[in-house]
């Protein structure tokens, strides 16, 4: 792993930062890479219970570094290269059965709304702005934010966000439920929340972001079928039974 995504773990929490300040966060193909390590990394740590995710500097993520799309020798393939890269990244982000927080600060455009989307709990800065921003360089969504805008906000507001062009505050993105909060010191209090979640029942809670999720891709009877298959197996793993045992002596 590089130091373009910085990795740290501390009192059961992961903490990842996209460290690419002078360039507003924005993916290239090595952050990209940097970034689904670091993803990889957290999932597969038991001692990890949570996840935050920041962006280091002044702006969470700009999105896709249209510098780097410039220099590739072949544009379309060095683009179809790092939407399927950073896509599958994302997914494993939003599969991974682990709380994630993230902290988002300044502005947040583009591909970075795809990954803002793939967290659970949001906290913005005030005077934080969000911006859909393809269009303004004649390009069209990727990584998955098609997908996720639309059931964030729903299909009209995002319709009125993606094609007027212009910006929305973190108050309005809160309305509209794009974020979960808006703070003063968005790290600080992200930090809480994930404190929160990595001392509580996090496996549950894992699971929990994970059939929320699936929700919107089974019907009825699947989501049913999981959500037994998943409470049965839960119920004689250690966290359940320390927990029920508490419950029922009460």
């Amino acid at each position: 792993m590089t130091d373009l995504v910085t990795y740290g773990v501390r009192d059961g929490v992961a903490h990842l930062e996209l460290n690419r300040p002078d360039a507003a966060n924005a993916f290239d193909l090595p952050t990209s890479h940097a970034f689904g390590e670091a993803v990889d990394r957290a999932a597969a740590d038991d001692a990890v219970r949570a996840v935050l995710l920041t962006g280091a500097g002044a702006r969470f993520c700009a999105g896709g570094d249209v510098a780097s799309f410039v220099a590739a020798d072949d544009q379309p393939a060095y683009l179809l290269e790092l939407a399927l890269h950073l896509d599958g990244v994302l997914r494993r982000l939003a599969g991974m059965p682990k709380p994630v927080v993230c902290a988002v600060q300044g502005a947040v455009a583009g591909a970075g709304l795809g990954v803002m989307l793939s967290c659970d709990l949001v906290v913005a800065a005030k005077g934080t702005k969000f911006v859909f921003a393809y269009p303004g360089i004649g390009l069209t969504p990727d990584c998955g934010v098609s997908y996720l805008l639309p059931r964030a906000i729903g299909s009209h507001r995002a319709l009125g966000f993606a094609l007027s062009g212009k910006p929305i505050t973190a108050e309005t993105a809160q309305e509209w439920g794009m974020v979960t909060e808006v703070a003063e010191d968005a790290p600080a209090r992200a930090r809480e929340l994930v404190t929160g979640l990595a001392g509580a029942a996090a496996g549950a809670l894992g699971d929990v972001r994970r059939l929320l999720r699936a929700g919107w891709e089974l019907d009825r009877e699947a989501t049913g079928a999981e959500e037994a298959r998943t409470i049965s197996s839960r119920v004689t793993g250690p966290e359940a039974q320390a927990l029920i045992e508490r419950f029922v002596s009460r």
